[in-house]
């Protein structure tokens, strides 16, 4: 197995910064592009994704909760995404194209407008925490990414190609008992369950005319999909009962359930659609009460709270010193 690397940073204490919900910031990472932090179950530990070491595309890591023992559990090979430890404490799945093809995939084609590759070599495995892989959790044609997991319930959602369309799936953290839980045409991602299991929460596209039906279905069919235009779904957690509560009309997603399970905090771009500016927002299931938290400028995402409640992480862009620097920030959550 390729031996771990280790990356030990200190952690940064920032100055206070006036957010309402925030107290105690702090700089878990110190370079590189870093994202898509999840929580152990634990509270002890953070998987994350990060492109450093000179590599050109995100492996997994994962680091202690204070931020040291930074370490990387995935092959180096490939792309990855979307790592999350399963209930046990003792295990990650995470998404990869590594069988694919050990170089990372092309990007997309820039003359097309900013897209996002949805890639079909990606799926999803089944590790230890140390980075040994168990298990292959999904096997057919077309994208497999995106898992995350309901450590009560034991549940894991995902988005999936299976369909011939991009929809949110679930299913046991050994793979089995897979079901379809979203069916409406467009994209469906990045979704979470509530923290009782009760209820889940995602990011969609839905083209609304005939000819975004088109662009829709041609932009899959090249594995692409184009993610500035999304809004934030809930529904119960058979995917019965489903709802639109955004209508920004710009890309609003990475939502996830307050620790009361009564709010949703999510990333979106609604002050200046079409842009990289994205900040931290809280609003109530059915969209009302929306309260801008963050205000940091430039890129701010994919928060989640630790499973105490006691503490938020995010990505965010703050203070960097290179344009594609995004650290990984924890703060004492204040509801």
């Amino acid at each position: 197995m390729k031996k771990i690397l280790l990356w030990l940073l200190p952690v940064t204490v920032l100055a206070q910064v006036p957010v309402a919900h925030f107290n105690n910031i702090k700089q878990l990472t110190n370079g590189g592009s870093n994202g898509e932090s999840y929580w152990a179950p634990d509270s002890k530990r953070i998987i994350y994704q990060s492109t450093r070491d000179g590599r050109e595309c995100d492996q997994q890591y994962i680091m202690n909760a204070d931020g040291s023992n930074q370490h990387m559990v995935s092959t180096g090979k490939g792309v990855t995404t979307c790592g999350y430890f399963t209930s046990d404490n003792k295990h990650i799945i995470y998404a990869s194209t590594h069988e694919g093809g050990e170089k990372c995939p092309a990007p997309p084609p820039r003359n097309r407008g900013y897209l996002w590759g949805v890639h079909p070599t990606f799926d999803i495995y089944l590790a230890t925490d140390e980075g040994k892989i168990i298990k292959k959790l999904t096997d057919q044609p077309g994208y497999d990414a995106e898992g995350t997991i309901n450590p009560k319930t034991k549940r894991v959602l995902y988005t999936s190609e299976k369909s011939g369309d991009l929809e949110v799936w679930t299913m046991k953290e050994d793979g089995s008992g897979k079901k379809q839980v979203t069916s409406t045409e467009g994209y469906d991602g990045g979704a979470v369950f509530s923290h009782d299991g009760k209820m889940m929460v995602w990011r969609a596209y839905r083209p609304d005319t005939p000819q975004k039906v088109a662009t829709y279905r041609e932009l899959l069919k090249d594995h692409l999909t184009a993610p500035m235009k999304m809004e934030i779904n809930v529904a119960n957690a058979d995917g019965s009962g489903a709802k639109q509560i955004t209508n920004f009309g710009c890309a609003s997603f990475a939502p996830t359930f307050t620790p009361d399970n009564r709010k949703i905090l999510f990333a979106s771009n609604k002050n200046k659609c079409d842009s990289g500016d994205f900040e931290l927002f809280l609003m109530n299931l059915d969209g009302s009460g929306l309260e801008q938290v963050t205000s940091f400028g430039k890129f701010t995402a994919f928060p989640e709270f630790s499973p105490d409640g006691k503490k938020l992480i995010f990505s965010s862009s703050y203070q960097s010193r290179t344009p594609y620097e995004f650290n990984i920030f924890s703060v004492d959550w204040k509801p």
